[in-house]
């Protein structure tokens, strides 16, 4: 099981360091139920833990690739049909779990309406 420490998930913030403006850590929101364990940013969801997976929001291509590379593998939400722009993260190498994250963040905020 990996160990879910939002914080350490992004290269762009370290567990001493602040959260960067627009970030809402998992808890913060008092949101229960599904995105409760989510990390957002200007209110959307670039990266969660499901099932005691990482979970991020990429490109549908990237997506797809990192699932075509066994990186990956499609994430449903429950519903039994696979969300295209969603990625399980199988991997257990840490570094990649930390760029992919950055990744989705990246991916979210350009694809976000700040509030």
């Amino acid at each position: 099981m990996w160990s879910w420490n939002p914080k350490s998930v992004s290269p762009r913030w370290s567990a001493s360091s602040s959260v960067p403006p627009g970030i809402t850590l998992p808890g913060e929101s008092g949101r229960r139920g599904f995105g409760s364990s989510a990390l957002r940013v200007n209110g959307s969801i670039f990266a969660m833990l499901s099932h005691d997976r990482l979970v991020v929001k990429l490109p549908k291509d990237r997506a797809a690739s990192l699932i075509g590379n066994g990186i990956g593998g499609p994430f449903d939400a429950g519903k039994g049909r696979p969300m295209a722009e969603w990625l399980t993260v199988v991997t257990t190498d840490d570094e990649t779990r930390r760029t992919l994250a950055g990744e989705a963040l990246d991916f979210v905020t350009s694809h976000s309406k700040v509030h």
